[in-house]
Parts: C-alpha cells; sequence; structure tokens
C-alpha cells in the first residue's frame, strides 16, 4: 500500500490489511459480511488515494484475457457500497489517478462515470459488435499483444487516451455450438484476421473530459501497421506511442502531443528478421521528463538502454551474452536504482540484480541458485522473492531492499515438499548435448521411482518449442508436470529438450527459424530422440513425442519427418498449417503467405501426411477460438487421402485450453492411456 508498510490481500469475501514485516493483520478494510447489497466480489482495485475501492462481480470470460462484469464502488471511510452502473455489464472499469472517476467500456464503447454526481457519460458511440470497437482490443490485439483493456488515464486524470478497431474488412470465422437443449446447433461468428489477410484499422485517440473533445493522434498515413503499446509518459501532455510495420521488422517510437495530435518519431529500430515486442513492457519513462529506459536485443541479447527523450541513446546499461527483465526504477534515491532480472549466471537460471543509471555498481541480489521471480513494492523499499530450482518447489520470502535482508519466509510451501517426498516425486535433470550442427541444446529428464541403469525405458519427450518460449529450466514443475509423474510412475523416462528457435539464449538462437517455423526445430527434436536412443538404460525402439498448440504442431511434424525414430505421438490442438493462424503471430516468423509460400507449406503436416508410419493421436476442441478446429480437420482428411490409420478425438465447444468441468481429467486419462498402450 502507500505507505510501503503494508499490504492487502483478498481473504474469501473480505478485504484485509497486513503489516508487510510480521504477516499479521491489522485491519478489516472491506467486510464482506457488511456489504449492502449483498455482493460476492472476485477481485479488487484500490485507489491511489486509498479512499475508493472498486470490486469487481460476476465475471464473464470472453477470450483469454477479455471478460465483462458488474463492477461496484466502496467508499472506504462511509463504507458505502454502489453499483458502477445499471445499464449492462462493463468490463476494465478502471478509476482515474484522482479516484473521482471511474472509465469502462460497455458494447464496443468507452464511458465515464462521475462518482461524485453518479453521472455516467458516453465518451464513443460508434461502437458496435464485429464493426468498431472503442477501448478494448480486436481478438488478435489481445491474443498476440497480451492485453484487452485499450484505455489510459492520464496522469493527471483530465484525459483519456484510446485504442479504436475498425474491424469491418475483417473476415469472420464460425464455430459451430452444440447445446443438448437445442435441436440446432447455433453457429458462432467473430473476426479472426488468418495470415495474408486484412487487419483492423487502427485509431489512436485522447479524450479531453474539460473541453469534451476528442483528438486523433497522428499515427501515419500507412494504415496496414500495429500499434502493440501505447502510455503516458509523466506529462499529461505527451503520449508515447510504439508504431510497427506488418512485417514487424521495423519498431517505432512516437511523442504525440495530447492536445494536438502532432507526433515525431523520436526512435526506430529495423530487424533482419523481427522486432520481438514482448518488449514492450520494458520501457519507463522517468519523473524528470528527460529521458527513459527501453530494452533492445539489438547487441543480439535483450539489454537496457537510456535514452534521452529525443531518441538519442545516453548510454547501454547492461551488456553481456545474457538476457534482462527490467521490473523497476527507485528514482527517489539520491542515486537512482534499477532492478532487473536476468539469465546472466546461466540460461537456465534467473537471478535478481539491481544497477545504477551509469550502467555500474551491478549488485546480484538473489543468493540461491535456480529461478528467481521479484515483486517489488510500489516504494522499492521491500520485495518479495519466489524461489524455486529442479529439486525444491516455490517457496515465497519477504526481503528488505535496502541492505537486502531477509525478513520472513512468507510461504514454504510444506504441504507440497511433504507431497513430493510421499509420493517419491522424480527430480528434474538438466543435461545439454551438441546437435551434428554444432548447436548446443538444453533439456531435462525425469526417471521412473527405481531407477535402474541396467534396464532399458520407454521415453516419452514433451516439446513446445515455439519462438521465445522456454520449457528447460531450473526450476520446479512445469507444464503439465504431474502428468509426467504419473508416466514416470508407469515406468517411462519424459524428457524435455528446447530446440532451436527458443528463448534465453539470445537473437541468433532465437531467430534461426525465422521465415522457416518447423525445420529447424523439428531437426533438432529428432537429434535429441537420437541423442537420447543413444543411452544405454532407453530404449530406442520406444520413444515418443507429445505438445500442445505449437508443441502439437511440432510433435505432428516429428511423427512425420522423423518417422524412424519416433515410434509414438500425440498432438494436443496443432496448429497443422500457418495459413490457418492468425497474422499478427504468424507474419512476425513467417512474412505473409504471398511473401513466402514455402515458408507456410514445406514444413505443414498436411504436407507430410504420407510419411506417417507410427501410433498418432490428434486431439482438438471444436470451440477453439485460438487455433482453430479446422486445422485438425485439414490434416485429418490429409491422412485419410494418404490411406493412414490414426486415432483422433474431439472436445465439444472447448477451447484452446480444453477444460471445464471434467474434461481435464478426461484428456490427460486418454492420453496417458494411448501412450501405455503404444510405447
Amino acid at each position: 500500500m502507500n505507505d510501503g508498510q503494508y499490504y492487502s490481500s483478498q481473504k474469501e469475501n473480505d478485504i484485509v490489511k497486513y503489516q508487510v514485516t510480521t504477516g499479521e493483520i491489522v485491519a478489516k478494510i472491506v467486510d464482506g459480511a457488511t456489504l449492502n447489497p449483498k455482493i460476492e466480489f472476485d477481485s479488487y482495485t484500490i485507489s491511489p488515494d486509498e479512499q475508493k475501492i472498486l470490486l469487481t462481480t460476476e465475471t464473464e470470460a470472453i477470450y483469454r484475457r477479455s471478460f465483462r462484469a458488474n463492477y461496484f464502488i466502496y467508499d472506504v471511510p462511509t463504507k458505502q457500497l454502489t453499483e458502477l452502473s445499471k445499464r449492462g455489464k462493463q468490463s476494465y472499469a478502471t478509476l482515474s489517478p484522482d479516484g473521482k472517476k471511474v472509465a469502462f467500456c460497455r458494447e464496443n464503447n468507452l464511458f465515464v462515470t462521475d462518482l461524485a454526481s453518479k453521472t455516467e457519460m458516453q465518451i464513443t458511440t460508434n461502437g458496435n459488435f464485429s464493426q468498431v470497437i472503442n477501448g478494448s482490443t480486436d481478438w488478435v490485439y489481445e491474443e498476440e499483444f497480451g492485453f484487452a483493456q485499450a484505455f489510459y488515464w492520464s496522469p493527471d486524470g483530465k484525459k483519456i487516451a484510446f485504442y479504436s478497431f475498425d474491424e469491418s474488412r475483417v473476415k469472420e470465422y464460425n464455430m459451430q455450438m452444440w447445446n443438448e437443449k437445442d435441436l440446432y446447433p447455433y453457429d458462432y461468428r467473430f473476426k479472426y484476421p488468418k495470415a495474408g489477410e486484412n487487419n483492423s484499422l487502427l485509431t489512436i485517440s485522447v479524450y479531453d473530459l474539460p473541453s469534451a473533445k476528442t483528438i486523433k493522434m497522428d499515427i501515419g498515413t500507412e494504415t496496414d501497421i500495429y500499434i502493440p503499446k501505447i502510455n503516458w509518459t509523466y506529462d499529461s501532455n505527451l503520449l508515447s506511442i510504439r508504431r510497427m510495420n506488418r512485417l514487424q521488422n521495423t519498431l517505432e517510437i512516437l511523442h504525440a502531443n495530447s492536445n494536438t495530435g502532432a507526433s515525431t518519431v523520436i526512435y526506430k529500430e529495423v530487424s533482419d528478421s523481427y522486432v520481438d515486442i514482448q518488449y514492450a513492457e520494458d520501457m519507463k519513462y522517468l519523473k524528470d521528463g528527460k529521458s527513459f529506459i527501453f530494452s533492445s536485443e539489438k547487441d543480439g541479447f535483450k539489454h537496457l538502454y537510456l535514452s534521452s527523450m529525443d531518441g538519442k541513446e545516453i548510454r547501454q546499461l547492461t551488456k553481456g551474452n545474457y538476457e534482462v527483465s527490467l521490473l523497476g526504477i527507485d528514482e527517489n534515491l539520491k542515486k537512482p536504482i534499477i532492478y532487473y532480472t536476468s539469465t546472466e549466471v546461466s540460461p537456465m537460471e534467473k537471478h535478481f540484480y539491481s544497477i545504477d543509471f551509469e550502467g555500474k555498481n551491478k549488485s546480484k541480489l538473489s543468493t540461491e541458485k535456480g529461478t528467481n521471480d521479484v515483486n517489488m513494492s510500489a516504494d522499492f523499499k521491500y520485495y518479495v522473492l519466489y524461489h524455486s530450482n529442479s529439486e525444491k518447489p516455490l517457496s515465497v520470502s519477504l526481503f528488505q531492499t535496502k541492505d537486502n535482508k531477509k525478513i520472513k519466509v512468507l510461504e514454504e510451501n510444506q504441504a507440497l515438499n511433504t507431497a513430493a517426498k510421499d509420493f517419491n516425486l522424480a527430480k528434474k535433470e538438466i543435461f545439454s548435448f551438441k546437435t551434428s550442427d554444432n548447436q548446443e541444446l538444453h533439456g531435462f529428464m525425469l526417471k521412473p521411482k527405481n531407477f535402474d541403469p541396467n534396464k532399458k525405458y520407454p521415453v516419452l519427450m514433451y516439446v513446445y518449442g515455439g519462438p521465445s518460449s522456454q520449457e528447460v529450466s531450473d526450476s520446479w514443475g512445469g507444464r503439465h508436470f504431474y502428468y509426467h509423474q504419473y508416466l514416470t510412475e508407469n515406468g517411462y523416462i519424459v524428457a524435455c529438450v528446447d530446440n532451436r528457435g527458443t528463448d534465453a539464449k539470445g537473437a541468433n538462437f532465437k531467430k534461426s527459424t525465422y521465415a522457416n517455423l518447423g525445420k529447424y526445430e523439428t531437426q533438432d527434436q529428432i537429434e535429441a530422440a537420437k541423442y537420447l536412443g543413444n543411452m544405454a538404460f532407453v530404449d530406442k525402439s520406444r520413444i515418443g513425442i507429445w505438445g500442445w498448440s505449437y508443441g502439437g504442431y511440432m510433435s505432428s511434424l516429428c511423427i512425420l519427418l522423423g518417422n524412424e525414430v519416433f515410434k509414438t505421438a500425440v498432438a494436443v490442438a496443432p496448429v497443422t498449417n500457418w495459413r490457418f493462424y492468425d497474422n499478427i503471430y504468424t507474419e512476425r516468423f513467417l512474412k505473409r503467405p504471398q511473401d513466402n509460400p514455402q515458408g507456410y507449406d514445406d514444413f505443414s503436416p498436411v504436407t507430410h501426411a504420407s510419411k506417417l508410419k507410427g501410433n498418432f493421436l490428434l486431439i482438438h476442441g471444436t470451440g477453439d477460438d485460438n487455433v482453430h478446429f479446422q486445422n485438425a480437420v485439414i490434416l485429418q482428411n490429409a491422412l485419410i487421402k494418404e490411406g493412414k490409420q490414426f486415432q483422433s478425438f474431439y472436445y465439444p465447444n472447448r477451447n484452446h485450453g480444453i477444460r471445464g468441468g471434467n474434461t481435464s481429467m478426461h484428456l490427460y486419462q486418454m492420453m496417458a492411456d494411448f501412450v501405455l498402450k503404444n510405447l
């Protein structure tokens, strides 16, 4: 909270205030039992002055990040509870910096409510489903740029910057949905721009509350662009806009005058492949109004840079063959300090560091081997360290930043530690090897209980393998960890190898797959299988592979192109031809189909359907709004045409996560049964 001595947390239907250093409860900020009207809230946001609390109720998910809900305003001094709006559910309600107003979206329009007068004002009026969206993102921005809320209060609370998407020219995708009570299924239709297809036309505007005027920002005359991020500087008259071209190999930072809309390009970065926009969050404007810090991998690794407001580089702050992610900047000190995490120790580990504005006096603050994630208090006086490694489950500790002193262990995870011992869970064994073309790859292995090096074991490999991903690290667990433990209990070795294209090893390693997705990743997985097959305790005639999403694409390619190595494969929700996937993600790595048709077709599983020899299980949800069921249908047709026998299973109406009710248990049991029978 504001003074740095306390933090708040939701405890059932209460909001409780804790003393940071002791963890003791000192007050109940919201007593759920006394709320009038009676509500059960899902989450909350406290206003900057801590006098108002925004409560979210009846949250209804739309896609991965988008949702609608009913919001209530709780006044802390009076304990009065007021419904934000009675005109339908809202999305992304956000308090103004002074806590006097709330902005929100409803039915593709942007609104502001004045809390004192309880007046609801509509800022935009042209919003319409599948036509125009104001203040929220379209499907592809939400999925690929990682945000659904697309409006932002200025620091002085007098302006709101927001996106508008005109998606009228974007083609629709339809999913047939089934309900046991309805005689006829219905079509769910939404705008989804596939590779090479039209995007929404974009506008960035600023609404000025005192004058009730909307000013469009100048984002250039080229309309086939992306704006992956906007944010206010500390000056409410200056808006920062990140602009990218369609191929995403050029990134520009624009500074726009929020009163006139006039803009200037102050920074430009060009890549031979693509500029990785995941770094958009690693940008921080400084309070002095003279400079900002941003990240770039222009020297081959992701590092931090200090720049003046006109875009001129002052200095590179971090440097070396490792990756860096910005956590925060303590500007309240005489000599400000930058906090970040990095892979300097090893690509398999992540540690916590500080450094000054001169790029000097670097200090490594985390001490334990493994993976360290950090959550710092707003005043940077304290931080919470989340630590785990291959042998130790997550532990959570509170530190005082000044002398890096551990104050308290907040969570030892004793129950999980005990369970891990009781079940004798297999521990990750991290290994590395070099491929025939001298690429060093890292992997981990889980061995069966009572492992006997004189026996021969079957191996099931797990793969994701997509650009910028990382599955192999010195950390506890990982995706599908307990499913993999079940397989080790049944006498299988489970292994995972990060192929070329994955993260933490620099731009060259990551971008080596550019314009040719699937080629080098598949080569690396086949070589990994051969490497494992040459181990004395591995039965090389019983090596299988499975994956989900990009991993399903990989496991499909591996059973086809590596048919002499892999006996069995399971593909869950795979992309089977990148022409079917969305344009932001796909074109970033493959360019448009019009520009690079071979990159789309040469390593499509559909192209290689005739090469299937082993056991193949293909699984997909029919309601997958992300990787469409179309992918499974087209691959199945190709396999049928080639006379190939395989197994497939569809989950009605399930999305990309294939979950809900008993679905996850059903899915994992089916996959396990298939592996036990066919590997």
